[in-house]
């Protein structure tokens, strides 16, 4: 007969703007006080995450999972050696010792949740999955930039452009501006791959206001560039009303850029190729 084993668990949340206090679940801390066992499972991948919050820096999320899993750790361990596990500590006390209630982006959910368990491990996943993955395994791919990007470039490689492209930078009066992939033939020529598949008509609207933003900071130093975006439409119909609304922003641009859609990419690899050549030429 399998032994059970009473369970607390707790919700860690990734609180993107403490001001909304909007949240998206990130990872679960289990406890089994019996077994003097902790453990933490956080989120895998920011699919999710940049769907509802498309700024999110990667790298930075990354290492703040790694973080939540390294204290919980190092918690359980001191928490181990005094002998504090049968002591009424669950796992929100954990949680509090690894990550102090403050204004960060880190909160837990309280009180603990509790149950029986004769597998921890297989608890953790169900909770795992039922709290964080559930609806990013459901939910829709929304594809990213560099996803938009990828057939382009596949492109200029047949043709043999790739190597034209380079980082450069520009430097205006209040900020500055990289663009990935840009060549020079007199004036600079850049290309930025943006997708707009995203979670909702608000967070669109905001990526197009964003480069907007961008744009007008350093007016006084791209006077001359050729700006051509590459755009990606969101997969939902209900919010190609609001993707019509942010090509709209990103044409009042400074720069007045051109906007190439993905059924468009051979006429702008075509483009690029025809400009090479006369640029070889001299033409340019």
């Amino acid at each position: 007969m399998s032994t059970t084993h009473k369970y607390t668990y707790t919700i860690v949340r990734y609180v993107h703007d403490v001001a909304t206090r909007e949240f998206v679940n990130v990872g679960v801390i289990l406890h089994v006080p019996s077994l003097g066992m902790v453990e933490a499972r956080a989120r895998p991948s920011i699919t999710r995450l940049r769907g509802v919050f498309p700024d999110l820096d990667r790298e930075a999320f990354q290492r703040l999972m790694q973080a939540v899993e390294r204290c919980v750790g190092a918690v359980a361990k001191e928490v181990r050696g005094a002998g504090l596990f049968d002591e009424g500590l669950d796992a929100a006390g954990i949680a509090a010792r690894a990550l102090p209630k403050d204004d960060s982006s880190l909160q837990w959910s309280e009180p603990a949740g509790a149950g029986l368990t004769d597998d921890p491990a297989k608890t953790i996943d169900r909770l795992h999955e039922r709290f964080v993955t559930r609806y990013e395994k459901k939910g829709s791919h929304r594809r990213t930039d560099d996803e938009v990007w990828r057939p382009f470039r596949q492109k200029l490689e047949e043709r043999h452009l790739a190597s034209l492209l380079h980082e450069t930078r520009f430097t205006g009066g209040v900020d500055e501006i990289v663009f990935k992939h840009a060549w020079k033939n007199g004036v600079w020529h850049a290309y930025e791959a943006l997708s707009f598949d995203l979670s909702d008509a608000e967070h669109i609207k905001i990526k197009a206001r964003e480069w907007l933003g961008h744009l007008s900071a350093v007016a006084d130093t791209t006077k001359s560039l050729r700006l051509h975006f590459l755009v990606g439409a969101p997969q939902r119909a209900d919010l190609h009303d609001a993707y019509a609304k942010a090509l709209a922003i990103l044409e009042k641009a400074p720069v007045k850029p051109e906007i190439f859609e993905e059924g468009q990419i051979d006429a702008l690899v075509d483009r690029l190729e025809d400009e090479a050549r006369r640029h070889v030429r001299g033409e340019l």
